[in-house]
């Protein structure tokens, strides 16, 4: 993860600030966004979930996932579901490792769960485990997206396609 450190300068808040737009932009405890103005513009930084398989590849040092982050960081608000950090975490061998997540993932908006996101992802695995393999932790991703309003970027397109509901970025030109 060292290598993606340079490129993420995010401040180490959970709340990031965006200078070039004047807005600070939250997401609560209860994963609903705020936000405020504080330069007298006002427009909005949307949050962008980044899926498990990215941020695994970043820190890897992947250039095509560490240039995403870098676009996401300039253009939205780069956000994880706490789902995506439990995955992480479960990769790490020790306390060093973990400490380097922990502050890798300072950088990102972390989305906690709550009942509504438990609720959309209930349902989505109920709608999609038989027909389409929906695993627990990406119906939990994708409910995460799904309430907060926002968009998800992963690599595993195929794991998210057949959610209509869902707004999936391309990988790896999000915003084209």
């Amino acid at each position: 993860m060292a290598g993606i450190r340079k490129v993420l300068n995010f401040p180490k808040s959970r709340s990031l600030e965006f200078g070039v737009t004047g807005m600070k932009c939250e997401i609560a405890a209860n994963g609903s966004e705020t936000s405020e103005t504080v330069s007298g513009r006002r427009k909005m930084a949307d949050p962008v979930i980044i899926d498990t398989d990215i941020l695994i590849d970043a820190g890897r040092g992947v250039t095509d996932a560490v240039e995403i982050l870098s676009e996401i960081k300039r253009k939205a608000l780069p956000a994880a579901s706490v789902i995506t950090y439990m995955e992480l975490m479960v990769g790490c061998r020790n306390k060093a490792e973990l400490s380097e997540l922990d502050r890798f993932m300072s950088r990102f908006q972390v989305v906690k769960l709550n009942s509504r996101i438990s609720d959309i992802g209930s349902d989505l695995l109920h709608r999609y485990r038989l027909s389409h393999g929906l695993l627990i932790p990406d119906a939990l991703i994708a409910a995460t997206a799904i309430f907060i309003e926002s968009s998800l970027m992963s690599k595993n397109y195929r794991d998210y396609r057949f959610i209509a509901e869902l707004n999936l970025l391309p990988y790896p030109n999000p915003f084209t």
